[in-house]
């Protein structure tokens, strides 16, 4: 009998079991006493008991995160919670939403399970993008073609849109999770397979279960992708909840979802899917590709989900500080009053900008710390008012600058400011990377303070140069060189002054005084001109890059020239930093105002008419063509 109870004890768990086993370690490292206790309590509110279990519905999950329905993305969200709720065993997916599951979700959509598990952002990544995509794509690939049967017989080309493909499928079918198809041991992504299986063999190794369970595979992805319009409207949604704080109310930002508001979401939201895929070619969004744009170019869309599931973590009825008898009421913090989290609009920059910049700039860096330091449309166009606006403020910047594209042949057919500025180009270009008068949107986020530039650049390795329409992008500093940033007003020495990125400085050479007409232009680079009426993006992927690394959406050649609509300077920064700038404002103000008075309106002619000498105001010493009497 003694061999008989061994022998039970060495028998492997059942996969129950071991999910109950690894919901428990993750409850009890990934949560704090006080979390957890408001964790049960919540679902405990939240949840329908059936037959001696509660679990977590659709419409319930939805309401408490109060998901807004013009979004339409809460069957989404509740696919995805589904996916991860069955974490290790993914592939018995749909998984009921039960208190386990639900700590297994929050631990994992919080990143609070690498607590408990090693692994890198990858395998994160691998998990979410499996939790959202279309295992089957039988079901995909029949909508695709009935839809271009339609189109033909309608007499028009076939609409390859994922969202018009999937619009006969009903709500079940685009959110149910179909079982894996596709060959276990073959094909050109089985490392993703692995990758993936990693995450699953650490949680199980934790429990010392490796062996009973290594030949299990997690799920394949290689067969797999994301629907086009599902990713749109989860895209939506990362853009709402990115500035969202755990203890406050997605819905204080309601006003986003109206009028000019929702249309600057679906605009943002399209040049983010963009990068992923081009909407009329493509059905839906593979993992090679969503890893790699990710990765490079929106390394945090995924944060705001951490603030809005550690909601569960706060319990409306926990009242740690009321008084014995009172009324438990809501931890949450007040909302009146807050710190607005953009203090100042701009012609270019909103919240929904700013949320876009949050996928590859920390949150914490623009949320409330944004201010406006320069606008084009205030302040002037002019490279001495940006620099008196600018160049004092002692943390990082981000300049915006804004316009349309320009025409192919445009500097050869037309005359005037235009043409000029064409002339300052180097004549070998590429081809735009699309149509004219669009509208482009390019920025860059400086670490650095802004200096004037003679003989190198400023800048360091943590500078971005960044796209974000119409399309989302993000050229990382490179290490070929360190030509990142230029400010370079006209002189006799560099007549074409301007502000510039990723451009060499001139040269002070006779070869370069010869060519002093022609801007250098860097093989990733955006220039502007020192009037701010003109800009030119150039992107030569076959160089492989110099300050900037090459996109890796756009694996070609272009040269995008625009006229400017609006240039903006915001500073990150808090109050430490605006006292500073406007201490040195008033500082500069009684200087200026002090020169203005020294040795003018004395009486003493010959001493103001020999310090305007010396000024080169007037006498033999004039600049600007005044008389030599």
């Amino acid at each position: 009998m003694g061999q008989a109870q061994s022998d039970e004890r060495s028998s492997p768990p059942s996969r129950e079991e071991v999910s109950r086993e690894l919901a428990e370690k993750f409850a009890e490292q990934c949560f704090s006493p006080i979390e957890l206790h408001s964790f049960k309590d919540v679902f405990t509110g939240l949840t329908d008991k059936e037959q001696h279990a509660r679990h977590l519905k659709e419409d319930t999950l939805a309401q408490f995160l109060e998901i807004p329905d013009i979004l339409g993305v809460s069957g989404v969200l509740f696919r995805m919670v589904s996916y991860v709720a069955a974490f290790p065993f993914i592939e018995d997916a749909p998984a009921v939403l039960g208190l386990g599951q639900m700590v297994m979700v929050v631990a994992i959509l919080t990143g609070r399970y690498r607590r408990v598990l090693t692994g890198s952002a990858t395998n994160q990544r691998k998990l979410l993008f499996a939790s959202l995509a279309v295992h089957n794509c039988g079901l995909l690939g029949m909508r695709l073609a009935e839809s271009e049967v339609a189109a033909e017989e309608h007499g028009r080309e076939a609409d390859w849109d994922a969202s018009a493909a999937l619009a006969t499928t009903s709500r079940r079918e685009q959110v149910a999770i179909d079982e894996p198809k596709g060959d276990k041991g073959s094909g050109p992504d089985d490392d993703d397979d692995d990758d993936l299986d990693k995450l699953v063999l650490a949680a199980l190794h934790s429990l010392g279960y490796t062996s009973g369970f290594r030949h299990g595979r997690s799920s394949t992805i290689h067969s797999a992708m994301i629907p086009t319009d599902n990713w749109r409207r989860m895209i939506m949604l990362l853009l709402l909840i990115a500035p969202l704080d755990a203890q406050e109310h997605l819905s204080v930002y309601s006003n986003r979802l109206a009028g000019d508001e929702l249309e600057n979401l679906r605009v943002a939201a399209d040049c983010v899917l963009a990068s992923f895929l081009d909407v009329a070619q493509a059905p839906g969004i593979e993992f090679p590709r969503f890893n790699r744009v990710i990765a490079a170019s929106m390394p945090f869309i995924f944060s705001g989900l951490t603030a809005l599931f550690e909601h569960f973590l706060f319990s409306k009825n926990l009242g740690f500080h009321r008084r014995k008898g009172e009324k438990s009421t809501s931890i949450n913090l007040p909302t009146e009053g807050a710190q607005p989290l953009l203090q100042e609009t701009g012609s270019i920059m909103n919240l929904t900008i700013m949320s876009q910049i949050s996928f590859f700039i920390p949150s914490s860096s623009l949320f409330c710390r944004l201010r406006l330091l320069y606008a084009g449309d205030e302040d002037g166009f002019s490279m001495g008012s940006f620099e008196s606006k600018v160049f004092h403020w002692r943390a990082p910047t981000i300049l915006l600058v804004s316009g349309t594209r320009l025409g192919e042949g445009l500097g050869h057919t037309h005359t005037g400011p235009a043409s000029n500025f064409f002339a300052t180009l180097p004549p070998q270009r590429f081809a735009s990377s699309g149509c004219t008068d669009e509208r482009l949107t390019f920025g860059v986020f400086l670490s650095s303070p802004w200096k004037h530039t003679h003989r190198e650049c400023f800048g360091n390795n943590d500078t971005l140069l960044f796209q974000l329409q119409p399309i989302h992008d993000v050229f990382r500093a490179s290490t070929m060189n360190n030509d990142y940033a230029l400010f370079t007003k006209p002189s006799a020495s560099a007549p074409l002054g301007g502000v510039s990125f990723g451009c060499p400085p001139p040269q002070q050479t006779s070869q370069a005084h010869r060519r002093s007409n022609i801007m250098s232009l860097g093989p990733v680079s955006l220039a502007l001109d020192d009037s701010f009426e003109f800009g030119c993006f150039t992107h030569s992927y076959s160089s492989q890059g110099g300050a900037f690394q090459t996109s890796v959406v756009r694996k070609f050649d272009f040269q995008d020239r625009f006229e400017v609509s609006s240039v903006e300077v915001w500073g990150c920064g808090g109050d430490d930093e605006v006292k500073y700038q406007a201490e040195q404002w008033a500082w500069e103000a009684r200087e200026a105002e002090a020169r203005r008075k020294v040795n003018l309106g004395t009486g003493d002619i010959e001493a103001d008419r020999a310090l305007l000498e010396l000024a080169g105001l007037i006498g033999g010493h004039s600049r600007g063509g005044g008389s030599m009497a």
